[in-house]
């Protein structure tokens, strides 16, 4: 089977497509006081429940959550319910690592070029831990913990009680409003247009805890050690890692009137070429665990068709490689996509070659 029919062999959980949203504008915001009850949000639809990070290949996860979103001239607002029995949280300081406690988690990448994204985690306790990712961790990142997101707004609703294992609760819900200009590279907040999109992905992570003296701690295992989390995501990573930006959802802004029949969402034409770059990606970075270099050319990948169509039109593919460097390109005519070793997608305005 040609390369461009194919599957994308051992890859396929990395390059399925990933779920789509579109954010309905509304001029009116709602308040941010985690209850969710206000009219502006009863005309925005909910995005599917959540699954296991990895998808449908494990068990699906014991409590639902989803969560809804709608949009102004200012900024992005996101509400979210987790339905849970026993709620819990701990961490009380802004910039807590809140994850060491159950959380909701929202990534977002406006450009969409994997780099230079945002992240914002919230607990029951309404502790936030906002960072900044220049870049992936699997590309040699860290994260700016010091970022702090001017103007955002949150909070949380419990509908039961907090930290008394002795009932039951119905679960929590959240809200968060991230202004624009919180979210942009520069001096001008860039505010989405009718028409743009942008990555973005939720994660709900939850421990198995058992109740030690009144109070809920975490279960261990044999030796000792905190068992692991569970990731539950809207739009499912294929891997245990959420720092996989070009795994994340598409959110689509629409001006559309809240309430109208949803604005149906078209993938770009150039996210089904990104998939052969990232294949390709993929591929190298396995070379290279195995023989410590980069491949020098495609077919030392297994990657053997170069020229082929999608939708109906001719696609080229080529890379150029170093020992320690690589860069993958595509293109279906002026425009040319690239890829390099770090993960960097960047469109070239001009096919030159």
């Amino acid at each position: 089977m040609g390369f461009a029919q194919s599957k994308f062999s051992n890859k396929e959980d990395l390059l399925s497509t990933p779920r789509q949203y579109t954010v309905v504008f509304n001029p009116i915001a709602p308040v941010v006081d985690g209850k969710l009850n206000d009219a502006v949000w009863q005309n925005v639809p909910w995005t599917e429940y959540f699954k296991d990070i990895e998808g449908d290949k494990r068990v699906a996860p014991t409590w639902n959550t989803r969560a809804k979103m709608t949009w102004d001239d200012k900024g992005l607002y996101i509400a979210a319910e987790l339905l849970d029995p026993h709620v819990w949280a701990y961490l009380k300081n802004y910039d807590d690592i809140v994850f060491y406690d159950n959380d909701f988690e929202i990534f977002i990448d406006p450009d969409n070029d994997t780099h230079r994204y945002y992240e914002f985690e919230v607990n029951a306790q309404n502790t936030m831990f906002d960072l900044f990712m220049p870049k992936p961790y699997r590309n040699g990142s860290g994260a700016m913990i010091v970022y702090n997101a001017p103007g955002m707004k949150w909070a949380v609703d419990i509908q039961g009680t907090l930290n008394d294992p002795s009932d039951s609760d119905k679960g929590w819900t959240t809200e968060i409003f991230i202004p624009f200009s919180a979210l942009t590279i520069g001096n001008s907040p860039k505010i989405p247009l009718d028409g743009d999109y942008w990555r973005i992905n939720f994660s709900r992570v939850e421990w198995d805890t058992e109740v030690k003296d009144g109070k809920y701690v975490k279960k261990k295992d044999t030796n000792g050690k905190n068992l692991p989390e569970h990731n539950w995501v809207w739009s499912p990573q294929g891997v245990i890692n959420m720092h996989f930006p070009e795994r994340w959802a598409y959110l689509f802004f629409s001006k559309k009137d809240a309430g109208l029949s949803e604005t149906p969402f078209s993938i770009p034409y150039s996210e089904e070429q990104k998939k052969h770059l990232w294949y390709a990606y993929y591929l190298q970075k396995d070379y290279f665990q195995k023989n410590n270099a980069y491949a020098s050319s495609l077919s030392k990948l297994g990657i053997n068709n170069l020229t082929f169509t999608i939708d109906g039109k001719e696609n080229k593919l080529w890379m150029e490689a170093t020992s320690r460097q690589f860069m993958v390109y595509i293109s279906a005519g002026a425009d040319v996509y690239t890829l390099n070793d770090e993960g960097l997608v960047h469109l070239l305005e001009k096919n030159r070659k």
